[in-house]
């Protein structure tokens, strides 16, 4: 007869075991699992799970292009926003204001801006999450790249810039502030290299300038020491009243020959015109003396003056050309002013992304246990390698 089985009288019945006396048995067989794995995992669960803050993520795109930058090779996003080249912008440029976003300056700048460390030290922080009170420059860098994030784009010439804060505003804040000190010190790099492009061309243009004005200033000298404005002319007037000295003196030379056969030597005719001969070949004489003779003759200062005015054409030309190189240094110098064009304004987060709390713990409990696993491959394997 098929029934319920009673035990018989006086007979005593094992109690099972509660499950937390199984499991504290379990854990005391398996306490290099618990110790590595189990416990690990446990306290990575309760911290992201309970007591880590939630970070909110505020993310900003720009570029950094000049005025001259190579047309765009690809499509898309690239070539709409290149205007004529911001994907063929060379990757120093946006590299430069990179590496200045994650300086020890950039942080310094930032906490004096708008307090960084009281933002990473809110109310509500967890402890393990804040940043200490008053840490070093070296730790406040090294914990503010841990919440920012800037990423370049070779194809496109765009910089990806996400900030992590404890609150929303605070990350966009931060973001924002980031951003305008970017744009400020793209501003600061044309500065110095505007004036570095025309120290040497305005050099060159100073020098021929102070040439030129010191050649002017010797020819007016010249002209007030000779009291001659125009020695070109003056030199021009005199060979003309030499030349007509000339001619006169030969017409009367002829004259004289002509009376000789004539009229005697005595006659005062005669005379008058001998001593016209005689007194116009004085005066070509003297003429010829202040023209060409001794170091104050015409052809002397002459000579001094065509020497200046030589020198001065020769200054101008070079002004002319140290000016055409400073305007073409100017040209070249602001075809290669950079700016920030802001692609995507820093955003204010309404969700938290971070800490990614299931992906934490699950990489943290499966990291744990693929050591474990390692560790008890080669524990089995030395045990056998003993047995044998």
């Amino acid at each position: 007869m098929h029934g319920i089985i009673k035990p018989l009288a006086g007979e005593h019945v094992m109690p099972q075991p509660q499950w937390h006396v199984r499991a504290a048995g379990w854990a005391r067989k398996n306490w290099a699992f618990v110790a590595v794995v189990i416990l690990p995992s446990a306290l990575a669960a309760f911290y992201y799970g309970l007591v880590a803050s939630n970070q909110y993520e505020s993310e900003a795109h720009f570029l950094v292009r000049s005025t001259q930058s190579s047309p765009a090779v690809g499509g898309g996003i690239g070539a709409l926003l290149s205007f004529g080249g911001a994907a063929g912008q060379p990757r120093g440029d946006a590299m430069s204001v990179i590496e200045y976003l994650q300086s020890t300056e950039a942080v310094a700048e930032l906490d004096r801006r708008i307090g960084l460390i009281g933002r990473f030290r809110r109310d509500g922080v967890d402890i393990v999450s804040r940043i200490r009170a008053t840490p070093t420059p070296e730790s406040l860098v090294k914990y503010y790249r841990k919440h920012i994030t800037l990423r370049f784009d070779d194809r496109t010439g765009i910089t990806e810039l996400s900030v992590r804060a404890f609150s929303p505003a605070d990350s966009r804040l931060i973001a924002e502030t980031s951003l305008r000190m970017g744009e400020e010190r793209v501003n600061l790099l044309n500065e110095r290299s505007y004036r570095d492009s025309l120290m040497m061309a305005a050099r060159q243009l100073d020098e021929a300038e102070n040439n030129l004005r010191g050649i002017q200033v010797r020819l007016t000298k010249f002209r007030q020491v000779n009291n001659d404005i125009d020695p070109e002319g003056s030199g021009r007037a005199q060979i003309s009243l030499l030349t007509q000295l000339t001619t006169r003196l030969a017409e009367a030379r002829a004259e004289l020959m002509a009376m000789r056969g004539s009229i005697s030597p005595t006659s005062p005719q005669y005379v008058a015109l001998a001593n016209r001969v005689r007194s116009l070949d004085s005066q070509i004489a003297a003429q010829r003396q202040q023209l060409a003779g001794g170091t104050s003759a015409i052809a002397a200062n002459l000579g001094n003056f065509e020497d200046l005015r030589i020198r001065q054409e020769f200054a101008a030309k070079r002004y002319e050309a140290a000016a055409a190189s400073y305007q073409a240094a100017r040209e070249e110098a602001r075809k290669k002013q950079l700016y920030v064009v802001r692609v995507v304004n820093p955003n204010l987060p309404v969700k938290s992304l971070y800490p990614e709390r299931t992906k934490t713990i699950l990489t943290v409990f499966f990291s744990l246990l693929v050591a474990y696993a390692i560790f008890w491959f080669m524990r089995a394997g030395v045990k056998e390698h003993v047995n044998h």
